[in-house]
């Protein structure tokens, strides 16, 4: 399957709280948009990782996005080494990404971190003729992204690239709010950084700031290990 954007996160819930507005608009455009979970958030203090594959799949269809795969590494221990390496490649070759969306590099939680550099240098290797993989029985083909942007997460950084999502604002809130044993408290939940009222609050009001930047009501923010290249310096406009 030949997809527009493969979209990363370290935990069900990173996407959509990083980039759940770009998805939504780039799939109501009719782009082909494809999420995967590296872990299944098993060390997160609510929710059990049966609750949250539910809560993420429930996500995903607001968004609109194809589909959602979970690769089940260990929440916490997220390594970039060769057998991590060679499942993210996996992943690329099998859905041919024009675009990847990953964590950013630096983050409160360490997975986030670890997990931008895996999929980064797996994005690269990807693009490797010598380097053989896969996917039922049969061999893949070389594929390396054009693009990888890194989204915000907890962290402020100054960005690269703003996206306008001014129309999918209220599309991000309800599939981060999907997210229900994350990130709304009751008696029985323990509190967090994510399920506290200031958090949700700061769904807008983050976006509203990037937004201001551009001149727009609501922005995501994204940031490139790379320059980017455009044909004609009309693509800017």
């Amino acid at each position: 399957m030949k997809t527009d954007i493969l979209a990363f996160g370290a935990h069900p819930d990173d996407v959509e709280m990083g980039c759940g507005g770009t998805i939504a608009k780039s799939t109501a455009s009719g782009k082909t948009v494809g999420i995967i979970d590296l872990t299944r958030g098993e060390l997160g203090t609510n929710g059990t990782p049966e609750l949250r594959d539910k809560e993420a799949n429930s996500a995903s269809k607001i968004i609109g996005a194809k589909f959602r795969i979970n690769l089940g590494f260990q929440d916490g221990f997220i390594f970039n080494n060769k057998e991590n390496q060679i499942e993210i490649i996996k992943v690329i070759r099998q859905f041919r990404p024009d675009i990847i969306l990953s964590p950013t590099q630096i983050d409160r939680h360490s997975d986030h971190g670890k997990a931008s550099d895996l999929i980064y240098e797996a994005a690269f290797l990807s693009g490797l003729s010598k380097l053989e993989t896969k996917h039922d029985d049969k061999v893949q083909q070389p594929w390396r992204p054009r693009v990888n942007l890194n989204y915000q997460q907890w962290n402020d950084f100054k960005p690269d690239v703003l996206i306008d999502i001014s129309e999918f604002i209220e599309v991000k809130k309800e599939a981060i709010l999907a997210f229900q044993s994350q990130v709304l408290k009751d008696s029985n939940s323990k509190s967090t950084k994510i399920n506290s009222e200031n958090f949700i609050e700061s769904i807008k009001y983050r976006a509203k700031n990037y937004g201001r930047l551009i001149d727009k009501e609501y922005a995501e923010a994204f940031q490139s290990r790379k320059n980017i290249a455009v044909n004609n310096i009309f693509d800017l406009l």
